[in-house]
């Protein structure tokens, strides 16, 4: 049998070591992350017990009467062990969850999946679950991605700008100038869109700190000058691009090619599976940004979903 619980901080050592050691958890969904920004968000993590023992973790915050898994992340579904976690398993966990949301009040649940590159072992038994409960598919936004077993080459345009920064001089390397970059970022942002970074410089800073090794910034600098920049969220199997962005004289100068060519390179060295440059959506997916899916293209990138799924939670 299988009950769920409402998670509380009582049970965050046992939630991040089950993160840990799961098929599909990333540093994301560890609490240290996920409750920097717990003021915003009503937490409503659930946790699966099978016999007693935590089998399952769903990340999720509660709007009325929406749970959502988890509207501060870009992912959020069931994380699960490798073992002893069958597609039956998921069945009666998915079962158990929506008969816990029935009542509890819940009348809708928004599933934003854990997409299949993430996952350090085959995973979706959560799909064929959410179809037994007749999901709909509601956003799908497209990220473009590097298999780095077998990378596609840059096109002749980017080897071409790649080298040129090179010869420039053009130095790239990992930074610590979070300021110097999240006010370059900030003005990149501002001009071109009236937005501003989801992470202020401050969280940033917070979240880099209690995940040195997962949080990493890389820039392309000439001379002192701040070129280019990229916030790379490590997280086996995938190094993902979080924020990417490079000055007027970044972008005349290539320096945001050859800074991608060295973080490919290293990721590849590293042992990551997948290069991610993110995602090239806005008004959840249903805008593409066709040019700039063109330039990660280029660089040897190719599409992957980030997928989420509405269950209307019925009376029985």
């Amino acid at each position: 049998m299988i009950e769920i619980q409402r998670y509380d901080k009582s049970m965050a050592g046992m939630w991040d070591e089950m993160v840990g050691h799961s098929r599909n958890g990333t540093f994301l969904l560890k609490r240290g992350y996920m409750d920097y920004h717990s003021d915003r968000f009503r937490d409503c993590s659930l946790v699966a017990l099978r016999d007693g023992k935590p089998c399952a973790l769903l990340p999720a915050n509660v709007d009325g009467d929406t749970l959502y898994s988890h509207r501060g992340l870009t992912y959020g579904g069931w994380i699960v062990p490798l073992k002893h976690f069958d597609t039956t398993v998921m069945v009666e966990v998915m079962d158990a969850a929506m008969a816990w949301m029935r009542d509890n009040g819940i009348k809708r649940l928004v599933y934003k999946a854990i997409p299949h590159i993430y996952h350090r072992y085959p995973c979706e038994e959560d799909l064929y679950a959410l179809f037994r409960h007749q999901a709909a598919l509601i956003e799908t936004n497209v990220s473009t991605t590097i298999d780095l077993t077998c990378p596609l080459p840059f096109d002749r345009g980017n080897k071409s700008g790649a080298n040129s920064a090179r010869k420039a001089g053009i130095q790239v390397g990992e930074s610590d100038d979070w300021q110097g970059y999240w006010h370059l970022l900030s003005s990149l942002l501002g001009e071109r869109y009236g937005t501003r970074p989801v992470h202020t410089l401050e969280e940033m800073l917070l979240l880099q700190g209690r995940f040195p090794e997962n949080i990493r910034l890389y820039t392309a600098t000439l001379d002192g000058e701040l070129l280019a920049g990229v916030v790379m969220y490590l997280s086996s199997p995938v190094a993902h691009c979080q924020y990417i962005g490079a000055s007027p004289r970044g972008k005349d100068s290539k320096a945001l090619t050859l800074l991608f060519e060295l973080l490919i390179n290293e990721s590849a060295r590293l042992g990551y599976r997948y290069f991610d440059f993110g995602i090239s959506n806005e008004d959840h997916g249903r805008y593409l940004n066709e040019g700039l899916v063109r330039q990660k293209c280029r660089l040897g990138g190719r599409g992957i979903v980030y997928n989420t799924y509405e269950v209307i939670i019925t009376d029985r």
